[in-house]
This record gives structure tokens, C-alpha cells and sequence, in this order.
């Protein structure tokens, strides 16, 4: 697109009129599931939600939020609010995750941001230790960024690496550490040779060592930091390619689960031990496995085990690995450039604009939405609005969180004929549920709904139009299941609480009385994501989309 050819006027819709006020909710954390006990929307009184639903399917029907629709690399991958609220708005899928760092190791941009510089101000005098899955499994980490990282970190001055390795066997063949290792080793051995100190320094599986996720076990996370921080494990051997051997030998052991093994010098000493002055990378892209080792590196009130030792280290996760705890602070590969978000060019188009959250989810409907980039667009046609969260308490403890504040001020501002776009996020269904508190997270969900039904009203009130759906799910399943959906047990019995993101469909509804007659949701794209909905907003606004968004999600049928 040349720079003279590009013009920010979107061209009139030829069927849908422009003026009406557009109300566009995002109900956080808010999927759709089977019904059962488990699912706390489903037991939740939401009759607003509910006679949405009755809409189906000319105007309800359930959109992906996770994986490849929001520019994950796999279907595994749960969608969550960061990249959810970039596709809601930029109206295209960017690529997120391991696509985003290789694209910032292929051109170099890696090593010119602020997260790498931070770590730099480490090589002259520290160490710099890499810790993280060694595989080329490519669902957490992938070896060839590793090595692109150690010879760029090379390049750009660290005279002394260590590498915390973490074997798989689960996203790629048992025994195939071994290999793993080989390779590396000589890809350090090379180092070696240009005069860069680079050796292994510690290791042990992935499911015993270091990467538990959504603080299941704290036990797995301490074997790590006793080996990678402490230099302290049961297993001590002078090779790395030794060690896995050893103890691949052993009954029953697999890559998953070895022990954890330190690194030691001729006499006996760790080879790398995390000291004051050293930089640490976590260098897996994919999140949910590296934020508790995340928070035992970077805060200093920590009660999760004994660190015994908290190093005065320079720490940057491969990437931002939770955007709402925004852990950690510091990272090497930035979240996507996205240009001509929806929201740029509704404003540049006379589109007058409210957002409004809590403090929790603020960022989300503005920064994020805004295609990762703070400030209005234009502060006369803009105004964005943020409620305080409850602070000092966890969310369970007032589920109902600010939800009917932010329906209150969204109300007064579609009353109030000042805008044209009012949007909101209500974060109830995602804090709460997080907490792992199935009765306040069936609470959180009735607020949202009572929440909804003031937008929805004030909408009626206006003639206006509302669009109402949700970035990820969370609170329709609140258990862990095994393979055949059954929910899973603990040794004794109990339920064992999902509190993380699900890779569940979420709800798009339309409707209103500025909904012109023959407006539904076309059928031939079953499919659709997230980041249809922009193109879809901007057609009920009487626009329409770029060429290059994802298509709308309506069609207008005459009658």
C-alpha cells in the first residue's frame, strides 16, 4: 500500500445507516461450556446473557478466542486478554507468541530493545543464564531460537553463559534429551572456542523441574531454584550429556520427569549458580509454565517457598508472560506493531468514542484494543474512563468487583448523545474465576449480567445497537478434566479447581432497536474469530471495512 494511495475515509456501507449509538460490551473470562456444576455462568442467574442466546442463530453464535484465531501458534494455546483484545480491535490476526520472536531474531530487533539492553548492562562483569524447555517441540520453546539467542547474546557481548536446560519427552518423543543435549553442547563448544565461557549448568524434567503452571505445585518450581539459583540438587555430574544418560537409565524414568542435576567442576563445585550481578532469561515464548518461576525471579515478597538466596539479578521473560500481573516487567520481545486498529480509523471517520473499565482491565479496552499503544487517537473525540479496582484483597472476597459502576458510566454515556461507540470490559467472569472460587465467581457472573441489562436499557433507550461478547473463557469451566472430559481428582478425592483461561468459543450478539430489519449472521463463516468482530462493529457504525480485515460477521438481507 503506497503512502500516497492510503486514505483513513472508509467508504459508506450501501445498506447500513450511520448515527445509531453502538454499545460494545466484552464480558472477560466469559466462554461457552456444556452445563454442569463446574460451569459457574451456567449456574449463575444471567437473563440478560440468557435471552441473548435466544437470538441464535440470526444474531448469537459463538466466535474462536484462542490458538490461530488470535495469532497463536497452536490450538492448544488459550487464548487470554492481551491478545484477544489486539484482535478485537486491530480486526486482523497478528502473530503472538513464538512467531513474533522469530521474527524478532530473524531481523536482529531483538537485540536492539529495551528488555535486552537491561540484560546487557550484565555481560561485562555478570553472567547471563538461560533457563527453559529444551526441544523442538515448538508449543513452549523451539532449540533453533535458543541457539539464535546464545550466538546473538555472543555477538553482543556476554563473555559468560550458562544454560538451565529442561527436558521434554511430552510435546516431542521420549529420549530424544538426549539428542537435545548433543546439540547443544557443541553449539557451546563453538562458543567456546570464539572465548565465550558457555556450558549447561543445570537441568531436570519438565514436569518435576521448574514448569508447573497455575500454582498447582510450588514443589516443582523450588527443585528448579535450588538447582538454578542455589546450585543445589541430589544429581551432581561433570557433563550435562552424562547426567541425562544417567538418569535416563534409571527404572521408569522418562524426559519428563528426571530429577533435577547440577553442573559441577572438577572439584565439585556448581558450575553456574545464579549470583548478584547476573542476568537471567526465561526463554520459553509460551506463557502459562514460566509465570511462577517469573514471580519467584522478579518479586521481592514471595511466600510461595524458601528461596533461601533472592539475587540481585537483571531478569527478562522471552516475552511479557502475564499482561494483567504485567510479569515480567521486563522482556526481549515486544507485543506486535499494530497500525490502523479500528478504533483509529472509527475516529478518523467521526466516530466519537467511550471506553471504560476497572483498573484490571483498563488497559485492555483502551491500550490493547488501541493495537498496543497508549493516548487517545484524538482527546476531542475521544474519552476513556477508569474505575478504581479494590485493591489489597483478592477478587473473590467482592466478586460483584466494579461491574455496575462501568454499566453506570456506560449508561450515562450513551445517554447522553456525546458518543457514537460506547465500550466497556467486564473483568468479573476472568478476576474471580482466577481465584479458583467457584461461589464468588457464580456471584461475579450474575453482576456482569445485571451489568449487561443496564447497557442493554439504556441502548433501548437511545435506539441504538449493541454488540456483546467475550475475549477468552474462564468461568464456564472451573475443573481440570482428563482426556475424556471427566473431571480429575486430587489423592484425596477432591475436585482439583481449574483457575486458568479455556480454550472454550465465546458469545458474539447483536441486536437493539437501531438494528435495521435483515441484518443476521451470515453462514458461511463458521469459523470466525475475534478479530471479525472489528469489521463487523464498523458496518453497524455504516462503514465499510479495510480490504485487509477479517471479514464481517453480517449480512443484510432484503426483504
Amino acid at each position: 500500500m503506497g503512502s500516497s494511495e492510503f486514505s483513513w475515509k472508509l467508504a459508506d456501507h450501501p445498506k447500513l445507516p450511520k448515527g445509531k449509538t453502538i454499545a460494545v460490551i466484552v464480558l472477560d473470562g466469559w466462554g461457552e461450556a456444556n452445563p454442569n456444576e463446574y460451569n459457574c455462568i451456567y449456574k449463575a442467574e444471567t437473563p440478560a446473557m440468557d435471552s441473548l442466546k435466544e437470538g441464535a442463530p440470526d444474531k448469537w453464535r459463538l466466535i474462536k478466542a484462542h490458538g490461530t484465531a488470535v495469532g497463536l501458534p497452536t490450538e492448544d494455546d488459550m487464548g487470554n486478554s492481551e491478545v484477544g483484545h489486539n484482535a478485537l480491535g486491530a480486526g486482523r490476526i497478528y502473530a503472538q507468541g513464538a512467531k513474533l520472536v522469530d521474527l524478532a531474531l530473524a531481523s536482529g530487533k531483538i537485540y536492539d530493545g529495551e528488555g535486552f539492553k537491561y540484560i546487557q548492562q550484565c555481560f561485562q562483569n555478570g553472567t547471563l543464564h538461560l533457563i527453559g524447555l529444551l526441544s523442538d517441540g515448538g508449543v513452549h520453546s523451539r532449540l533453533d531460537q535458543l541457539q539464535l539467542l546464545l550466538k546473538g547474546c555472543a555477538e553482543n557481548g556476554a563473555k559468560r553463559i550458562r544454560v538451565h536446560i529442561l527436558t521434554d519427552g511430552r510435546d516431542v518423543l521420549d529420549g530424544s534429551s538426549v539428542g537435545f543435549v548433543e546439540t547443544l553442547q557443541n553449539d557451546l563448544a563453538k562458543l567456546r572456542e570464539a572465548g565465550v565461557d558457555a556450558q549447561i549448568a543445570s537441568g531436570g524434567g519438565r514436569m518435576y523441574v521448574t514448569m508447573d503452571r497455575y500454582e498447582n505445585d510450588w514443589e516443582v518450581v523450588k527443585r528448579g531454584w535450588d538447582a538454578q539459583v542455589l546450585g543445589e540438587a541430589p544429581h551432581k555430574f561433570t557433563s550435562a550429556l552424562e547426567a541425562v544418560k544417567t538418569l535416563r537409565a534409571e527404572p521408569k524414568a522418562n524426559d519428563q520427569y528426571l530429577p533435577p542435576f547440577v553442573i559441577v567442576d572438577e572439584s565439585g563445585k556448581p558450575v553456574g549458580p545464579i549470583v548478584d550481578g547476573d542476568a537471567v532469561v526465561t526463554i520459553n515464548f509460551r506463557a502459562d509454565r514460566m509465570v511462577m518461576l517469573a514471580k519467584a525471579l522478579e518479586y521481592q515478597d514471595f511466600d510461595k517457598f524458601d528461596r533461601k538466596r533472592f539475587p540481585k539479578i537483571h531478569y527478562a521473560g522471552m516475552l511479557q508472560y502475564d499482561g494483567e500481573l504485567m510479569l515480567p516487567s521486563r522482556y526481549l520481545v515486544s507485543p506486535p506493531e499494530i497500525e490502523r486498529t479500528s478504533g483509529e480509523y472509527l475516529v478518523h471517520n467521526g466516530v466519537r468514542t467511550f471506553a471504560c473499565s476497572e483498573t484490571v482491565k483498563f488497559g485492555h479496552v483502551t491500550f490493547f484494543w488501541n493495537g498496543n499503544r497508549s493516548g487517545y487517537f484524538n482527546a476531542e473525540m475521544e474519552e476513556y474512563v477508569e474505575i478504581p479496582s479494590d485493591s489489597g484483597i483478592s477478587f473473590n472476597v467482592k466478586p460483584k468487583m466494579k461491574a455496575l459502576e462501568i454499566a453506570e458510566k456506560a449508561r450515562e454515556a450513551i445517554l447522553s448523545g456525546k458518543f457514537d461507540q460506547v465500550r466497556v470490559n467486564l473483568p468479573n467472569g476472568d478476576m474471580v474465576g482466577h481465584t479458583g472460587d467457584i461461589e464468588a465467581t457464580i456471584v461475579s457472573c450474575k453482576a456482569a449480567d445485571e451489568a449487561v441489562k443496564m447497557m442493554l436499557d439504556a441502548v433501548a433507550q437511545v435506539g441504538g445497537i449493541y454488540v456483546v461478547t467475550a475475549d477468552h473463557g474462564n468461568a464456564e469451566d472451573m475443573v481440570k478434566r482428563d482426556k475424556k472430559g471427566q473431571p480429575l481428582l486430587d489423592k484425596n478425592g477432591n475436585i482439583q479447581i481449574l483457575t486458568s483461561h479455556t480454550l472454550q468459543p465465546v458469545p458474539l450478539a447483536i441486536g437493539g432497536p437501531g438494528l435495521i430489519p435483515g441484518v443476521g449472521f451470515r453462514k458461511d463463516l463458521p469459523t470466525g474469530g475475534l478479530a471479525n468482530v472489528a469489521a463487523t462493529v464498523m458496518n453497524l457504525h455504516g462503514f465499510e471495512a479495510p480490504s485487509d480485515y477479517e471479514p464481517t460477521l453480517i449480512e443484510v438481507i432484503d426483504n
